[in-house]
């Protein structure tokens, strides 16, 4: 009977197994270039910042696979839930027909539990082919958006697509489970009269899941909001995935009154009213054709605005961290001439020097034993302290003179107190550097190290990348002094408002590019689960199309009323997507604040209007051709049918 079903009703299962077969190839190409990247390979010849920065690169593309196989397992459960939540409802007269017959409570479940591993097993078949394209598309997108280095491949691995597999089967079974206890439940009478429990949308369960994801959004809202950023960043993508959850759950509450709103708002017309009233008595069909659009939106919104509040905030912070005017690049050497230009009061010399520094720490009895090559900075402290305003979680800055060293905000969690005393290597020369103190965690990774120029060689800073904090004299114009620097010779002049923000935006540089990769893939899921919605809710209204063309509408009109119905339910989901999204921007707003000491927040208005034109587009295409092609046959043929 399962086969039977798949057969004659394929149109009800293929955006499903579709689904399934994206997932399963996502997370088996996500497990292959996860395994590879932890087996790193550096291209010879490199400086060793070079080398660093490839070895980071590593590690934050081994990030962006485990974030794309864990977004593909928990989008693939949702859509194929909700899916086939709604192509059982679509289904219970059929489902009533086989208990009247004689099938069981049980056997109904089997039978549906049946058809979910069938469609587990054709989607998993067709996602490991799928899966060498996906691996090959993720690795070339690594390498272009520079996580990875030319040439990096991710060798086959069995046992990848046995787990990618045995995912996918899961995956079908798990959005399945709840929808066959539903149908199981409902009295077999009820179902063909639809009446009862079958005309219920809101039953208990749906009531309890809910309302349990919508509290725990908002306690993690509640919590972001003094949380850490890294914290708040976890909790930001847990408020996304609980909130649109809870969204898609409770819609059937909240289209009601958004069809009436939307009545209001648009002038009143035959087809407008008409596809007000399928909104009102459609809610089912309304909510899942909704759903996939909740999850896009709070998803893309929701990680695009915590990531840009991030910069934002980080911006804000290294702006306030300074009491200059000026940020002057050019290399240790040339940076030597700016105390002595004209109107130039404190000329603050950072050099981005190529040394090594060398940590020791004993866990568990073992000596765990650290290099660091790159983020170390040669400084003047007495220059240094007067054009900062970040003050050090421990020792002082007035310590920081011969053989010492300080350690920035990236090394903070490491815990390396002040008195103990750091391995490093300067132009061949051997040092040993007491630590004196260390400056506190930022918003951005900040510096490792910082430490006193005349302790370095004169030939390991003179060439090395320099960035000047230039404060001006009393009553000096910043614009004229950036002029005379200019003039100089030196090639970037920047204020500290500019400074800042291309700084905040390099070091966000990596999240974005997480974000590029999650928001294209949650972009598949939802273009793959809106169009599978729709089509599906399109095919089983021939009935009620030909009703409505026997009573007076023209097919015209019946295409055009069907995709206003659609738009508005688009638009529905936004308005939802939007307030989920908005839920995570408070909480990452409150970690802000507790940081920083002042809120701010960035809302993607480019990409929510980008997705907004994208959805409704789609929408409104797909219904068209799917409203076309079920108004195809004579109105009369079908109007005496019943679906």
């Amino acid at each position: 009977m399962s086969f039977s079903t798949f057969r004659e009703r394929w149109e009800l299962f293929i955006g499903a197994v579709l689904s399934v077969a994206v997932g399963v190839a996502l997370v088996q190409a996500s497990l292959l270039v996860l395994a590879a990247t932890g087996e790193p390979r550096i291209p010879a010849g490199l400086s060793r910042q070079a080398e660093d920065k490839i070895r980071e690169g590593f590690v934050a593309a081994a990030t962006v696979m485990g974030m794309t196989a864990f977004l593909a397992m928990f989008l693939a459960v949702f859509i194929v839930s909700s899916t086939f939540s709604f192509t059982v409802a679509q289904r219970r007269r059929d489902l009533a027909l086989l208990r009247l017959t004689g099938g069981s409570r049980t056997q109904l479940r089997v039978l549906l539990l049946s058809e979910s591993l069938l469609l587990g097993l054709v989607g998993s078949a067709l996602g490991v082919p799928f899966g060498v394209l996906a691996k090959s598309a993720q690795t070339w997108l690594l390498v272009e958006i520079g996580l990875v280095p030319e040439g990096f491949t991710a060798p086959w691995r069995l046992w990848a697509v046995i787990v990618s597999g045995v995912v996918g089967v899961g995956v079908a079974l798990t959005g399945v489970f709840t929808a066959s206890l539903r149908a199981a439940r409902i009295l077999p009478l009820e179902a063909l009269r639809e009446t009862g429990e079958a005309a219920r949308v809101m039953t208990p369960s749906r009531w309890f899941f809910g309302l349990s994801f919508a509290a725990c959004t908002l306690a993690v809202v509640t919590w972001a909001q003094g949380a850490n950023l890294i914290g708040a960043m976890m909790a930001a993508l847990g408020i996304s995935m609980f909130g649109a959850v809870a969204m898609s759950l409770l819609s059937p509450l909240v289209v009601p009154f958004l069809a009436w709103l939307f009545g209001v708002l648009v002038p009143g017309s035959t087809l407008v009213g008409l596809a007000r009233a399928n909104l009102r008595d459609g809610v089912r069909r309304s909510a899942a054709t909704a759903s996939p659009l909740i999850v896009l939106v709070s998803l893309l919104l929701g990680l695009a605005g915590t990531f840009g509040s991030l910069s934002a905030a980080g911006g804000e912070e290294a702006k306030r961290s300074l009491n200059a005017h000026l940020v002057v690049t050019s290399t240790g050497e040339e940076a030597e001439r700016l105390p002595g230009i004209e109107g130039v009061a404190v000329a603050s010399r950072q050099n981005a020097v190529d040394i090594t520094i060398t940590t020791q720490k004993t866990r568990n009895q073992r000596v765990i034993t650290r290099n660091f090559y790159s983020g170390i900075v040669a400084v003047d402290a007495a220059d240094y302290a007067r054009t900062h305003t970040l003050p050090p979680a421990r020792g002082d800055l007035t310590a920081l003179t011969g053989d010492t060293v300080f350690t920035g905000p990236a090394r903070n969690a490491d815990r390396i107190d002040p008195g103990e005393v750091l391995l490093a290597e300067a132009g061949g020369q051997p040092l040993r550097l007491t630590v004196v103190g260390g400056l506190p965690e930022t918003l951005e990774t900040g510096d490792s190290f910082l430490v006193p120029r005349q302790a370095l060689p004169r030939q390991v800073w003179a060439g090395a990348p320099t960035e000047t904090v230039v404060q001006l004299a009393p009553g000096q114009d910043p614009d004229d002094v950036a002029k005379r620097i200019e003039q100089a010779g030196f090639g970037q002049v920047r204020t500290v408002s500019d400074w800042a923000v291309a700084r905040a935006g390099d070091a966000q540089d990596g999240n974005v590019k997480i974000l590029t990769v999650l928001m294209g893939l949650a972009g598949l899921y939802a273009l793959m689960a809106v169009v599978n919605a729709v089509v599906i809710a399109g095919a089983e209204r021939r009935h009620e199309f030909a009703v409505a063309r026997v009573t007076g509408l023209t097919r015209p009109q019946v295409v055009r009323s069907a995709v206003v119905e659609a738009v508005a339910v688009a638009l529905i989901g936004l308005v939802l997507g939007c307030v989920v999204a908005g839920a995570g921007l408070v909480g990452i707003g409150g970690a802000v604040r507790k940081t920083i000491g002042t809120t701010v927040v960035f809302v993607p208005w480019l990409l929510l209007t980008i997705t907004a034109i994208g959805a409704i587009a789609v929408v409104a295409v797909t219904s068209a051709i799917t409203a076309a092609m079920a108004t195809t046959a004579r109105p009369v043929s079908q109007v005496t049918t019943k679906e």
